[in-house]
């Protein structure tokens, strides 16, 4: 792979600003919308996207989803996923979601040393031991009042971490934009289905107004760009340059809890993300020395 450092850094600018976006959009919509009704409208609109974009695309074509049991298996999980980040994002201040996020490189070599046979190492089991201590910092169970809601965000960053897994496998027979048209032409009957669970019809137009439609289109669009921004970044730079960027998340989206919702500072949040990223740098930085 070619690295060019500014690419990379313009890709994962661009990501940060779709993972901020995103969380806001979430945020002004969920006062009005349930939770998988949210999630199936980012579906529809990742459906359109794509597929005009496919349309469009001379190089870019959507094939058939294979294999399929490893497409439906990412996208349950992921289903689970999504649904208990927004949860978390309705309960939580934002920057303690986005910091329980990412423990999930912690849960994805847990799960790859059980079902993908990788060998476990001295620095990817310090990842994952520094993934848990930061978890104990962020939420701090019996010195603070414990918030069970933190419990669901990690449900979220281990269902995150079986999607990295399968998604893992899945690159290696099909194209980037395959995976997220079906990902989401999958997840969409799943959300309406459990939207009908909870009472309403599945019909999202009547909930929305004139004023939710900037947050539809923010939704739209930065669930998209955040994938294909970040996919992006790795194209052009190692992950020892995009993964420290993608961690500047966390003190961003701290600062828009701030002066958006008036979310108490916690540096504890910030102490904690700090703890699992160095598990997470320091695993990159020994797995990139021992490439030829």
């Amino acid at each position: 792979m070619t690295t060019n450092l500014r690419k990379a850094v313009l890709w994962m600018m661009g990501a940060l600003a779709s993972f901020a976006l995103l969380a806001v959009s979430i945020r002004a919509l969920a006062p009005t919308l349930t939770v998988f009704e949210i999630l199936a409208l980012r579906n529809i609109g990742g459906i359109l996207i794509l597929g005009l974009y496919a349309l469009l695309s001379k190089r870019q074509r959507i094939g058939l989803p294979r294999p399929f049991w490893v497409h439906a298996t990412r996208n349950v999980f992921h289903f689970g996923g999504q649904w208990a980040w927004v949860t978390g994002l309705t309960l939580l201040p934002i920057a303690t979601v986005f910091a329980l996020e990412f423990t999930t490189p912690a849960w994805t070599v847990v799960l790859s040393v059980l079902f993908l046979a990788e060998r476990l190492t001295w620095s990817r089991l310090l990842a994952v031991v520094l993934g848990f201590i930061g978890v104990l910092v962020i939420l701090r169970p019996g010195l603070t009042a414990f918030d069970p809601a933190g419990l669901i965000v990690l449900f979220a960053a281990m269902m995150f971490a079986v999607q990295l897994t399968t998604t893992k496998h899945l690159t290696t027979s099909n194209s980037v934009l395959n995976i997220l048209f079906w990902m989401n032409l999958m997840q969409l009957p799943m959300y309406l289905a459990a939207a009908a669970l909870t009472g309403r019809p599945p019909l999202i137009y009547p909930h929305l107004s004139p004023a939710s439609m900037l947050p539809v289109i923010g939704l739209c669009v930065s669930g998209l760009a955040a994938h294909l921004c970040v996919t992006n970044a790795f194209r052009h730079g190692d992950a020892i340059v995009v993964v420290p960027i993608d961690f500047m998340r966390i003190p961003l989206i701290a600062v828009v809890g701030v002066v958006l919702y008036g979310e108490a500072f916690d540096p504890m949040v910030l102490l904690g993300a700090g703890i699992t990223a160095a598990g997470i740098l320091w695993n990159i930085r020994q797995e990139t020395r021992k490439k030829p």
